[in-house]
């Protein structure tokens, strides 16, 4: 889950409407510059799979992170020539499957508004895909910056495609007493509700429970703590296989070598921070291949270890038939 503030959005704005800088003659016309999707394709054994961005947005770490100081989050930051406020990706990942194509989160949609992230579309239409072609949509869990985006204007944006979230998510966020129990925003169950609900009342919203096989070749796994039906998918082709991690970090330039640092969107931070250190340590002595929401796009890379922490080393890009 990732938000904004309503300052640094009016900043960022004003600064996206101001007049460009002239352009010399025999320049390209300004509009063929503007961004308008991303994409970036690899292969996993027999599969293609295609990294697509929904855009990035703002995030002041110093409101949001746990378990550290300002001034440590600033010298994590400096080592990796940041600031704060820190543009965090938000990636989703497209497969090519026997059983059609395969959506892996769903990005944002209009929850930040214009601007902020909702750039899915645009990316799939850049891998030549329109959303009616897209007949599964795996959510990591049911944040609105991983669920949003199945809906514009309450409707549903992938016709044909069923839905499948886990089942501990669905109850707690759909649940009458969800945010009674443990006294999370509001917010968050009403724009779940807003994502979740024409699915279901379509009959197209399918539950998973942990180490369950979802489709052929792609198993989920459920680590609760950032929220109680966060998923883990590993998804596999011969020898080879990767695993969607969800939201196990969202800041690498922190969390990484200070994993005991937690995010104000987690549900159960201490639950949360201990899912990352475990599955971190194991994919590092593993050199498991992984693709995260949040780290910089393409987010698809290896952890190993660094002293007390792990370091985030991408994956080689390739660019050829």
């Amino acid at each position: 889950m990732m938000r904004t503030t309503v300052a640094l959005a009016a900043v960022l704005l004003l600064s996206a409407t101001s007049t460009p800088i002239a352009a010399q003659e025999g320049d390209r016309p300004a509009a063929s510059a503007v961004q308008a999707g991303d994409i970036q394709r690899f292969r996993l054994g027999d599969l293609r799979i295609t990294a697509l961005s929904d855009g990035t947005v703002p995030q002041d770490l110093h409101e949001l992170l746990r378990g550290i100081t300002p001034q440590e989050v600033d010298d994590l930051l400096h080592r990796a020539f940041l600031k704060n406020p820190v543009e965090a990706s938000i990636n989703a990942f497209l497969l090519e499957t026997p059983e059609g194509l395969v959506l892996i989160d769903a990005g944002a949609g209009e929850v930040f508004g214009s601007g902020f992230g909702g750039r899915l579309v645009d990316s799939l239409a850049v891998a030549g895909v329109e959303p009616s072609q897209i007949r599964h949509v795996l959510i990591t869990h049911v944040h609105s910056d991983h669920s949003g985006g199945l809906v514009v204007g309450g409707r549903p944006v992938f016709p044909n495609a069923v839905i499948h979230v886990g089942k501990p998510d669905v109850d707690f966020f759909l649940g009458a007493k969800g945010a009674d129990r443990l006294g999370y925003a509001e917010q968050y169950f009403t724009e779940a509700e807003t994502a979740l609900r024409p699915y279901l009342d379509q009959g197209r919203l399918k539950t998973f429970e942990d180490g369950e096989e979802i489709l052929p070749g792609v198993t989920a796994a459920i680590h609760p703590g950032h929220t109680p039906g966060a998923a883990f998918f590993t998804v596999r082709s011969g020898e080879d296989a990767i695993v969607f991690i969800g939201d196990a970090v969202h800041v690498s330039a922190v969390q990484l070598p200070r994993p005991g640092v937690t995010i104000v969107y987690d549900v159960v931070p201490d639950q949360a921070s201990a899912v990352r250190r475990q599955a971190f340590d194991r994919f590092a002595q593993e050199r498991t291949l992984v693709a995260a929401p949040h780290l910089p796009f393409p987010g698809i890379g290896r952890l190993r270890r660094d002293d007390d922490g792990y370091a985030w080393v991408p994956a080689e890009y390739v660019d050829r038939d």
